[in-house]
């Protein structure tokens, strides 16, 4: 995107529904600029009349003047950035809800793209930056601009040739402005990448604590979080470097304008073809216009921040979505619950040349217990993925009961399904909270009834504040059986007519597991089953058996079939008998 293509975004998505306020601050900025000349102006008349003339009559008056400017100046300065504030804080809160619903939306292989230390960064880092250029850069852009322009007429008022000699200054500052705004919008860019990189860090401290403290790899750990953390104030300092290079450039540029104008005004005064008052008035105008001119200088560092930001941000925002609630389409007509195949293969948008799952054709009986066998990385998780469309087959078609998951309403397809997963995900909330999000109608009673089904109960009564109790982020408080369990609970709770289970009781002990066992052959009954597996039990009791290898279904059929005529399946038994 060009930055007038993106500044048109901002402006009709973000800014536009503010522009009553926008202009009501410029409004402000018009009053702060008027009052900041009106000073400069007045300081002619109090000179040649007070203090030349000594005309009595003024002598309240200028000075009450100059007290009317100044509160002008000040209360108008005040409401100008109370505005626009507002307006920022309100720009803020609107990006970052698109941000954050642009990532619920979003494809999962989307969201995998990226650490999510990376996101955090975009959603915090880069917002600020686009805030920071609409609260400070656009009000300095309005306010010291107008004022520059003030002040200006009121030294072509006093001295037209000493106005020409002092505006010598603003090409200047203009090309150092617009070369220090190239240079801070690389450097933002960089520093989003190392403030990315520090949260990504972070995420992972967190979430592998147990394995530093066991590994005892703290002292790595410190070295790695210094490296993080000083290479992002690296890039900050050079940020309000970049920010302060302006300083000096017009402290000097200021220097020298003066010193020339102090010489060509003492030529002028002494030939009599300027007066005092003259001189002290052009003079104050100057010297109030250093600020604004100093502030325009460095406004194109704060707008390079803001559209590299945004630049970064955008497209977050439009992230397109290859699966499609097809919210038009009609919903899924369930029947039996029968799953079928065709010609199906995937791969990773990440790795588009390297087929997870390869010529899929399989039939899946409803109401029956389907069981998916094979080493690890086999493509069995996978798989089960594009059931429910978390993924969505590079070719072929899935279907349920003859109805194409592509050609059905998704939410009436996720509807109908249920899964549990051996990488369990719990939010940091309460025990019964974490169960209703299954089903957010559910009644209390149908909560409980889960837990007690799915053998949660035992634990949970015995927690502080047993179904109340706060488990912490991603249950870290519990067991990692426990979390099973809450898992399996869900998918008691919304009851659906298709269960997918992905090593369902891998985290659970002799005892329990026999228990849930025994909970799953309830939840189980007479609903389209499909089952990683790697107990003995499931695999015995299973209606039919796919072997899968390297993404490929190699074998298939009952385990007394399979036993006989496969040898990666009956390698596979084998170990499983002795590993039981």
């Amino acid at each position: 995107m060009t930055k007038i293509e993106i500044l048109k975004r901002l402006y009709k998505d973000y800014t536009k529904k503010f522009l009553s306020k926008i202009l009501l601050a410029v409004i402000f900025s018009l009053l702060v600029a008027g009052s900041t000349s009106a000073t400069a102006w007045l300081l002619d008349p109090a000179i040649e009349k007070i203090f030349i003339n000594r005309d009595q009559t003024l002598i309240f008056i200028i000075p009450f003047l100059i007290i009317i400017a100044f509160s002008t100046k000040g209360i108008s300065l005040y409401m100008a950035k109370v505005l626009m504030i507002e307006v920022a804080e309100e720009v803020k809160k609107k990006l970052q809800t698109n941000m954050l619903n642009s990532f619920i939306n979003a494809d999962t292989q989307s969201i995998e793209k990226k650490h999510s230390g990376n996101y955090v960064s975009n959603l915090n880092f880069d917002v600020n930056q686009i805030t920071g250029m609409l609260s400070s850069s656009f009000l300095a852009l309005f306010k010291d601009g107008m004022t520059l322009i003030g002040l200006l007429i009121v030294m072509f008022i006093q001295n037209w040739k000493l106005s020409l000699i002092a505006i010598i200054m603003i090409p200047f500052a203009s090309f150092a402005a617009k070369r220090l705004g190239k240079r801070a919008g690389k450097v933002t860019t960089e520093a989003q990448e190392k403030s990315g990189d520090l949260n990504r860090y972070l995420i992972d401290l967190f979430k592998n604590h147990k394995i530093i403290k066991i590994f005892q790899r703290e002292n790595f750990e410190y070295k790695r979080s210094e490296e993080f953390v000083n290479k992002l104030k690296d890039k900050t300092i050079k940020i309000y470097t970049i920010y302060i290079r302006a300083t000096p450039i017009m402290e000097i540029l200021t220097g020298i304008m003066i010193a020339i104008l102090i010489f060509y005004s003492g030529k002028l005064i002494m030939n009599n073809q300027l007066s005092i008052n003259n001189f002290f008035s052009f003079l104050a105008a100057m010297m109030l216009a250093y600020q604004p001119v100093k502030s325009l200088a460095t406004i194109n560092v704060g707008f390079g921040q803001g559209m590299a930001a945004a630049k970064r941000i955008l497209p977050i925002i439009d992230m397109k979505k290859r699966i499609n609630k097809n919210e038009t389409c009609p919903n899924l007509n369930l029947n039996n619950g029968s799953i079928e195949f065709k010609d199906v293969n995937f791969s990773y948008e990440s790795n588009i040349s390297n087929d997870v799952l390869r010529d899929i054709n399989i039939y899946i009986e409803g109401g029956k217990m389907t069981a998916l066998v094979g080493l690890s990385g086999s493509g069995k998780s996978t798989l089960l993925n594009l059931i429910p469309r978390i993924y969505d087959p590079t070719s072929g078609e899935i279907s349920i009961d003859g109805q194409s998951v592509n050609e059905i309403s998704l939410f009436s397809l996720r509807k109908e399904i249920s899964i549990v997963d051996q990488n369990i995900t719990l939010f940091d909330d309460t025990v019964f909270n974490n169960i209703k999000y299954a089903k957010p109608d559910a009644t209390d009673d149908q909560v409980f009834k889960a837990a007690e089904a799915s053998m949660c109960s035992e634990f949970i009564n015995k927690l502080e504040n047993q179904f109340n109790t706060n488990i912490g982020e991603n249950g870290v408080k519990l067991s990692g059986g426990e979390k099973q369990r809450l898992s399996i609970a869900r998918a008691f709770l919304k009851d659906s007519k298709i269960i997918l289970l992905d090593e369902a009781t891998s985290s659970l002990d002799s005892d329990t597991e026999e228990k849930i066992q025994k909970a799953l052959e309830v939840l189980t009954k007479n609903k389209t089953t499909i089952v990683i597996a790697h107990r003995l039990s499931t695999i015995l009791n299973s209606n039919q058996i796919f072997v899968m290898d390297e993404g490929k279904i190699i074998d298939r059929g009952k385990h007394d079939i399979l036993i006989q005529e496969s040898e990666t399946y009956k390698s596979f038994y084998n170990r499983q008998i002795k590993n039981n």
